[in-house]
């Protein structure tokens, strides 16, 4: 036990070497190191998007087709001798094929390549053997070296000695990793917390710190934005500034980019902007790069919620009297047990005729888009294939692809992610490899190589948090006047479904998407939609509002969705002035509710013109103009 001790003492307390946790058992050893946690991580990015079902972030080798840098980090090792060396990784394109994946890696450790090849066998997240090493006592050197750069990923690295391990062992230590990171969480208070750094949350924690409310912002991301950062890359859509309550939306200007379009080069989305619009807010403490991943509840209440960096598995409780769901997944409703729901109502259920006739599980999708780049020479791209098969009629004949590459509608968003998002890489690379080397006529792509493929997913839809109201077709339709009128939808009914073209050529494994534009008329939206209708103190601002699947296609936009976190962020304010719940502000409070909307708390900065792209309705009049139409 002694010997345990102090070799976790001289790991933690050495920054260039990796902080991992070890145990002994006799002569025993075991070191099991999180791969996020590596010092260098090279071309290997960190992929946190399903720590929820796989159970940790993990390092990703997106090089689309070209290996990436090593990854390395360096390790003591208690005791020489012979070691083996065990790795948590997962062939991503077993659903699909049988064959060998493409996700290609070995491990170095101290300079020698291990004999076995990983991530290429398998059907699931696995320990595989990566091989046996004679290692001296002291510091020694890890590495993972990329062997493709088709998406390999790693998620931990364990070096046993004096045994070899089960893989119900190895989980075992991985999960013993876990409780010490959470048993050793600090709990820190605050006023407001809201969850999920996307244009939502920006603007909720935004608006509650400048009315008086010190607010923690919980992102699980390195940039904010969500599906407008440079990592999904979509354009803000809809109008802001309109009425009822002209003020909302103000704040946009501060941070909104001034480039239209999606998927394109990184820094149209101005990352940097977003950044300064947080970092120069008093009295909000940004938890960049953290995951929600449990709560404490007391009743219909939630007292806290466990955050943990994504990186070093440093873990907090964040306490607070308010919260705010802004994950677009209702991931803090979900686990404080909130009503929700998910899928397409029936069309009976309340009146909607854009709805289908009996409900089902089905949902927009999530988009991995791309875009290639020409090169001034003939460029290579290597052979991929892995059960979905291109050619000369089904293949895509595009240098780009942006909202309509959309996966997953007939899956579920949430507990299928991975795979979404990975059917979502299959396709493009499979078709951009038919293209470039299969093609009969291919001069367009010669001199043409991938410049740009998303490995975080675009999502649309998945869990809506229910709230004292439903937001439903027949309120936009008729123009349903509503006391408690809040933020204003402007976006059409955009509804996606499968490209019916794409189903043709891949029945039941659509990559492709169409919709059919519904305009309406602005519409004020009630501020009922955006708290828990049995979680006395949780609001929700994004696309997981009280609403149905077919309202959803109105208000999903994101300059729509940054308004609601504005009201979000106002009525928390009051909240804390009077100590009332999100359900108090509208049977008490609506009058004081009322003005802060019409005025905004967003700053005079620029023009509203700096956002007038993106939007619904171009050719009818300015909203202004026609908001007063219907009741």
């Amino acid at each position: 036990m002694k010997k345990t001790l102090l070799l976790t003492i001289l790991i933690c307390a050495l920054p260039a070497l990796l902080r991992a946790y070890p145990a002994t058992a006799g002569e025993s050893y075991k070191i099991l190191i999180e791969a996020e946690t590596f010092a260098e991580k090279g071309g290997w990015v960190v992929d946190q998007q399903f720590m929820d079902f796989m159970g940790s972030p993990y390092l990703l080798a997106h090089g689309m087709g070209v290996p990436v840098v090593d990854a390395s980090a360096t390790v003591e090792i208690p005791a020489a001798g012979e070691w083996q060396v065990y790795v948590r990784t997962y062939n991503w394109t077993s659903p699909w094929t049988d064959a060998g994946g493409p996700g290609k890696f070995r491990i170095k450790v101290a300079g020698r390549t291990l004999k076995n090849t990983l991530g290429a066998t398998g059907d699931r997240w696995e320990w595989q053997y990566a091989g046996q090493v004679r290692l001296k006592a002291g510091e020694t050197s890890l590495s993972l070296t990329d062997l493709t750069g088709f998406d390999g990923r790693c998620d931990a690295v364990c070096l046993t000695y004096g045994e070899k391990l089960s893989e119900a062992e190895l989980d075992a230590a991985r999960a013993e990793i876990q409780e010490r990171q959470e048993a050793e969480a600090e709990t820190l208070d605050y006023d407001f917390v809201v969850v999920g750094g996307g244009v939502a949350g920006m603007c909720a924690a935004v608006a509650a710190a400048r009315l008086g409310c010190n607010v923690a912002l919980v992102n699980d991301r390195p940039v904010l934005g969500g599906n407008n950062s440079s990592e999904v890359r979509v354009h803000l859509g809809g109008y802001s500034e309109v009425g009822p309550n002209e003020g909302l939306g103000r704040m946009i200007r501060e941070f909104g980019h001034l480039k239209r379009g999606n998927a394109q080069p990184a820094a149209n989305y101005e990352d940097g902007k977003k950044q300064s619009f947080i970092d120069g807010q008093e009295n909000v403490t940004l938890f960049a790069n953290c995951h929600a991943s449990k709560v404490k509840t007391d009743g219909s209440k939630i007292e806290a919620v466990l955050v943990k960096n994504v990186e070093t598995g440093e873990c907090h409780w964040l306490k607070a009297p308010l919260f705010s769901d802004c994950t677009g997944d209702g991931t803090i409703g979900y686990l404080a047990g909130a009503h929700w729901t998910m899928g397409r109502e029936g069309r009976d259920e309340f009146g909607e005729s854009l709805a289908p006739e009996k409900a089902d599980s089905l949902v927009m999708g999530a988009s991995v888009q791309w875009y290639s780049v020409k090169t001034g020479h003939k460029t290579k791209f290597p052979e991929f294939s892995y059960g979905v098969e291109f050619d000369e009629d089904n293949c895509e004949k595009v240098t780009m692809g942006e909202w309509t590459w959309e996966t997953g509608m007939n899956r579920n968003q949430i507990t299928e992610a991975e795979r979404i998002r990975d059917y979502g890489l299959l396709v493009v690379y499979s078709n951009w490899s038919f293209l470039k080397n299969h093609k009969k006529d291919n001069a367009k792509w010669a001199d043409r190589e991938l410049g740009w493929v998303a490995y975080v997913s675009g999502k649309r839809e998945s869990r809506r948090l229910l709230g004292d109201y439903i937001l439903k077709q027949d309120d936009i339709d008729k123009n349903v006047f509503h006391e408690d009128a809040s933020f204003t939808t402007t976006w059409s009914i955009d509804l996606h479904f499968p490209n019916p073209d794409n189903t043709k050529k891949f029945p039941g494994n659509e990559f492709k998407t169409a919709t059919v534009h519904n305009w309406i008329y602005p519409y004020a939206v009630p501020y009922r939609c955006l708290y828990s209708r049995n979680i006395d103190n949780l609001f929700m601002a994004g696309r997981n509002i009280s609403q149905t699947h077919v309202a959803l296609g109105t208000t999903r936009v994101m300059r729509t969705t940054a308004m609601m976190g504005e009201v979000v962020g106002m009525a928390a304010s009051i909240c804390h002035r009077y100590g009332c719940s999100p359900r108090e502000v509208y049977q008490s409070h609506l009058d004081e509710l009322k003005p802060l909307m019409k005025e905004g708390v967003g700053k005079y900065e620029g023009t509203a013109e700096s956002q007038r792209f993106n939007l619904p309705n171009e050719l009818l009049p300015a909203p202004k103009a026609f908001m007063n139409k219907g009741k």
